[in-house]
């Protein structure tokens, strides 16, 4: 019976632990921002990207088998793996609190 105490002690801890969870809330103004910028699909080609969103701002060059290459844009990265868009992301622009 002495054996069990510590396993209610250890499953109490857990289940409280386990409620406790982090906020996170984005300012209406911002949210509305995000959906404005339509970020290249993936599959897109390095011509179609050129031709809807104009020269990044950086190109880091490729790296790695298969290459994969970097396009900088003002709000948001490009990655391609050769000559086709694999991921769009938007930079984070921290607000000036």
């Amino acid at each position: 019976m002495n054996h069990l105490l510590p396993l209610a002690l250890v499953t109490t801890l857990f289940a409280t632990t386990a409620v406790q969870a982090d906020t996170l809330a984005i300012p209406l103004g911002q949210q509305a921002a995000a959906q404005q910028l339509e970020l290249p699909q993936r599959g897109a080609s390095t011509q179609s990207v050129q031709q809807r969103h104009g020269q990044p701002s950086t190109r880091h060059p490729a790296v790695g088998q298969p290459p994969i290459s970097r396009w900088d844009y003002p709000g948001f990265s490009v990655y391609f793996e050769h000559d086709k868009v694999i991921h769009s992301v938007r930079q984070h622009i921290p607000s000036g609190n």
